[in-house]
């Protein structure tokens, strides 16, 4: 529960990050916002240091990318369209399922699958490069959805798409455990049995090749529906996307009491 009730806003991200981009000799590359949490949960609302975040990259001209499955990316569109105008910008969708009843079980602080996907043709109607991560994947309660997720997303305007397979590193096992015996008892063994074959016969493999993907004859099935479908719809993969432009960085101005002389 600490998890769900004590929140910790990084509150000087903005100012680390100009920091940062302003240090003498810094070369820039993509910044990713989302890899590790989720940049636009409810707490953004207030915090709004995402804004600022984005305010810098693109005050900056820096090259970033954005993941994120809640809506409120919306809120941000001017900034994601100046960036995407000068092709530093892509920003990322990730849709788990159709099912709005398991997405509000799996997912019950996330915007549910068609404000997602209403999002998606949202950025794409402002110029903004968008693609969608089927993410994360379930064997046995959300890969169904695959192709249906890929065609609904690609109407909408993404681009590029991509997938990762159900990740439970440290802590996350047992609880993920606990949430399929209480909300789909009758399938947790199937699904756990599904996973441990992908992951080399336990809960989760950290090897940095397979763990996005994992490996036997079920992630092969699914790797192969995923790439089908994508050659059928004319979705590039993510890892053939084209690059972002870093080639137009220019220093953030830093806070001074003299400001600035010209």
């Amino acid at each position: 529960m600490d998890f769900e009730t004590q929140l910790y806003a990084k509150t000087n991200a903005v100012d680390v990050l100009r920091a940062e981009l302003g240090r003498r000799g810094y070369q820039p590359a993509t910044i990713n916002l989302g890899a590790n949490t989720d940049p636009y949960q409810p707490i953004e609302r207030q915090q709004r240091l995402t804004r600022g975040l984005l305010e810098v990259l693109v005050e900056t001209r820096h090259p970033f990318t954005v993941i994120t499955k809640n809506a409120m990316v919306e809120r941000d569109v001017d900034l994601l369209a100046e960036a995407a105008a000068l092709d530093l910008v892509q920003v990322f969708i990730s849709v788990t399922t159709l099912d709005n009843r398991l997405a509000s079980r799996l997912e019950p602080r996330a915007s549910a699958p068609h404000r997602r996907i209403k999002a998606i043709a949202a950025l794409h109607q402002a110029g903004i490069p968008v693609g969608v991560f089927v993410a994360p994947l379930i064997p046995m309660l959300t890969d169904k959805d695959l192709e249906a997720i890929l065609e609904l997303c690609h109407g909408a305007g993404a681009s590029t798409a991509s997938y990762t397979l159900v990740r439970l590193p440290h802590e996350v096992a047992p609880l993920f455990r606990e949430w399929l015996q209480l909300h789909v008892p009758q399938r947790a063994q199937h699904i756990m049995s599904l996973i441990q074959q992908m992951r080399g016969g336990k809960d989760y493999d950290a090897n940095f090749r397979t763990r996005m993907r994992g490996e036997g004859v079920f992630a092969d099935l699914i790797s192969r529906r995923f790439r089908l479908a994508c050659q059928r719809l004319g979705i590039l993969r993510r890892n053939e996307e084209v690059s972002l432009r870093s080639d137009l960085f220019r220093p953030p101005r830093l806070n001074t009491q003299q400001g600035d002389l010209f």
